[in-house]
């Protein structure tokens, strides 16, 4: 069992950078593949970032590369996400998710942390 636990959100300025972050508890949290996704109002949730459990292997979405850094520490069981030079359309609820089979999906996810607040504006 792994519980997830999201923060960082909050309002931000185009432009501008925020880190959100996602404490994990359960003794398996090294086992777990991590990642990002995110919903905005009246969209399907959608992949953003995925780490592999050694942090060897990350993968992103299209629409953040070169702006969103995904990142985790095992040691704090916590995984991050850095993002910068932020737009209005990347405002939307962000959810950490953990699953144990590679190349994580919205299918994939065994856990969802309950979601925080990204709101950019412009």
């Amino acid at each position: 069992q792994v519980q997830l636990v999201e923060s960082g959100g909050g309002l931000v300025q185009a432009g501008g950078s925020l880190r959100l972050s996602c404490a994990a508890s359960g003794r398996t949290f090294n086992n777990y593949n991590l990642g990002w996704f995110r919903q905005a109002p009246d969209k399907e949730r959608e992949f953003i970032a995925a780490i592999g459990w050694n942090g060897a292997t990350t993968n992103y979405a299209d629409s953040v590369k070169g702006r969103f850094t995904i990142s985790r520490d095992n040691a704090k069981n916590t995984v991050y996400l850095q993002m910068n030079s932020l737009k209005p359309e990347d405002t939307a609820v962000y959810y950490c998710a953990a699953g144990i089979a590679p190349g994580l999906t919205r299918d994939k996810a065994n856990y969802w942390g309950q979601g925080t607040q990204v709101t950019v504006s412009s």
